[in-house]
């Protein structure tokens, strides 16, 4: 069984390469890191370094890589594959839709069947970009829809950036979590669903994808923004969690999601679970061994700001179901003055222009240029006024702690016993 994984990165190879390889399949990595794939190609294993407890280290073997430039060589392996899975990032995809249209023309031609296709993105209705984003590179009868499972996951597994030193040092180590539990779209599969231990099928997708965003995903980035305002010389989240305020406003607005959740999916989601789910979750994200850090969790902001992603979206749903969205609010808020950088003093320039117009235009534009609330929209205009009024006391140094301790202590009670 051959497994081609767009994408050798840290979820590619830490999550996706490591579960099938470890199931027995072989794994033929697609990426255009030229040095890696060579060095893939040289050993034909790689190391999982599990920073967690226990500690460990995990030899995958059995895996080989193609540089996604050999574009005949790409679509020969998807021609000839049992299942392909990506793991790029939503920037990146614009670049694979071709590479992966030849190749199923490719199988076309050969009588493959159908080609299973797992989404290993943090991208909301991955199966519908992902299609949207291939039909325009294969021909007009090609019935995409019968020939390709676009298989949506939830992406729980928190990998670390790995510093130029470390990659130069070892290219073929990657750190990762222990974590290894892959939910995936059990009814979107066009062959059998594969067996592998870790994969987790589920029915009703839309539900997992919904708590990873809205509950991990904006956990996660409320920890880093609150963070930041909090505690700026802090660099670890798990530094940034010691805060008690922190990571009671982070819990908070896990909360505020959970119960959301509840709402809209019983079937799948009750108070015992979600606590269970956004404890778990807070132990990992205080996972000193993993080494993430505010600057990796937290960067990225037109993305992670957008009108669908985990904050705006969080707030969207919640609102929809009548939950008072205060600690994610809050989140929000910090997030307009986060300027957190690597290790190396470093920032995206995407968020330097991004921290430039918040400066330059002020925090109203940018909460409708890029997140999509309209400040002139009667069901938006209460919730940017009340946003700007948090960002305006949290930018202040002498009523950022006094907001900070008011936030944390209003937030307590959204917490269900």
């Amino acid at each position: 069984m051959k497994l081609v994984q767009f994408g050798a990165g840290n979820i590619g190879r830490a999550f996706i390469g490591q579960l099938f390889a470890q199931a027995g399949w072989e794994v033929a990595f697609v990426d255009i890191d030229r040095d890696l794939v060579a060095a893939l190609n040289r050993a034909r294993s790689y190391v999982v370094e599990i920073r967690d407890e226990p500690p460990g280290r995990i030899a995958v073997h059995n895996v080989r890589a193609i540089d996604a430039r050999d574009r005949d060589t790409v679509a020969d392996e998807v021609a000839t594959a049992d299942m392909a899975a990506t793991a790029v990032g939503p920037h990146a995809l614009d670049s694979i839709y071709p590479l992966i249209a030849a190749g199923l023309v490719r199988r076309r031609e050969l009588r493959g069947g159908p080609l299973d296709i797992l989404l290993c993105e943090n991208l909301h209705q991955a199966a519908d970009v992902f299609r949207a984003g291939l039909a325009p590179h294969l021909p007009e009868d090609f019935d995409l829809d019968a020939d390709v499972g676009l298989v949506e996951t939830s992406i729980g597994k928190m990998v670390p950036l790995i510093s130029d030193a470390e990659r130069r040092r070892d290219p073929l180590t990657v750190p990762a979590e222990a974590f290894n539990t892959l939910i995936v779209d059990g009814r979107a599969f066009k062959r059998p669903a594969p067996v592998a231990p870790g994969l987790d099928p589920k029915d009703n997708m839309a539900a997992y994808v919904e708590r990873k965003l809205f509950i991990h995903n904006l956990g996660h980035a409320a920890a880093a923004y609150i963070g930041f305002v909090a505690r700026p010389e802090r660099a670890h989240l798990w530094e940034a969690l010691e805060e008690p305020r922190v990571e009671g406003i982070a819990r908070a607005a896990m909360w505020e999601s959970a119960n959301a959740l509840i709402a809209a999916y019983p079937e799948e989601f009750d108070r015992r679970n979600q606590g269970e789910h956004i404890e778990d979750l807070l132990r990992r994200f205080r996972n000193r061994r993993l080494g993430d850090t505010v600057y990796r969790v937290g960067r990225d902001l037109h993305r992670k700001l957008g009108p669908a992603d985990r904050v705006i979206g969080a707030l969207r749903l919640q609102l929809r179901h009548k939950i008072e969205p205060s600690a994610t609010a809050a989140a929000l808020a910090a997030a307009l003055l986060f300027d957190a950088a690597d290790d190396a003093g470093r920032k995206l320039e995407d968020d330097e222009r991004f921290a430039a117009a918040v400066d330059d235009l002020g925090p109203r534009a940018v909460l409708a240029d890029v997140c999509g609330l309209d400040p002139r929209a009667p069901h938006d205009a209460a919730l940017v006024e009340r946003i700007v009024h948090l960002y305006e006391q949290l930018r202040d140094p002498q009523q950022r702690e006094a907001t900070l301790d008011r936030l944390a202590a209003d937030c307590r009670p959204s917490v269900p016993g």
